[in-house]
């Protein structure tokens, strides 16, 4: 799962991705998986349980990262519209080291974007997904539009193939309510792989 960048540190309420307690990824997850957006909270000390999130990502294999190493910030806020991206992470290479993941999921329109530029394929739309064909040493990828839930065609399957899921910001400026941003993130329950609680 890939976001842009976190925000400035005095925001975090944990050093782990997404650390701020007004973003609602965590509560987004607790939904999902718990039903109980509550479930990766500490109180009274109103923050994230990092070692409940971290035990939850280790155990279901639900890896996170940022799409930028170095951003500029156009204002003095953690929206993705003023934010620049610097220097890119470099996903193609992450996802060789990474043989097993079959998904990328972005959490916004500046992790899709960065994304897309780096496969040469189209930003989806929020809610659906594309297919990406890796190949084992060449590069751009091919694409092929899918709605979520969809199939393939068998002639995109040639060396390795992910797929690249636009979800919505768990950011609370995004105009969709909880509730509704969890039934988006529902996906992620056919996509990870442990243990269901």
């Amino acid at each position: 799962m890939l976001g842009s960048f976190p925000p400035k540190e005095n925001r975090w309420s944990m050093n782990f991705f997404y650390p701020n307690f007004n973003n609602d990824m965590w509560r987004i997850i607790g939904l999902v998986f718990f039903g109980d957006r509550d479930h990766f909270i500490s109180m009274p000390e109103k923050k994230f349980n990092k070692d409940m999130i971290t035990d939850f990502c280790r155990k279901y294999g639900l890896a996170l990262y940022d799409t930028a190493y170095e951003v500029r910030r156009l204002k003095d806020n953690a929206s993705d519209k003023f934010l620049e991206i610097v220097t890119a992470a470099d996903i193609p290479a992450m996802l060789h080291d990474m043989p097993r993941c079959n998904a990328i999921i972005t959490t916004g329109e500046k992790a899709s974007e960065t994304v897309a530029a780096q496969f040469g394929c189209q930003v989806p739309k929020t809610g659906e997904h594309i297919g990406l064909t890796l190949p084992a040493a060449s590069y751009p990828l091919s694409w092929t539009p899918l709605p979520i839930g969809g199939s393939a065609a068998d002639d995109i399957y040639a060396d390795r193939h992910i797929e690249f899921y636009r979800l919505p910001s768990s950011s609370r400026a995004y105009p969709l309510s909880l509730e509704r941003k969890a039934e988006a993130y529902s996906i992620l329950t056919t996509l990870l792989e442990g243990d269901r609680p």
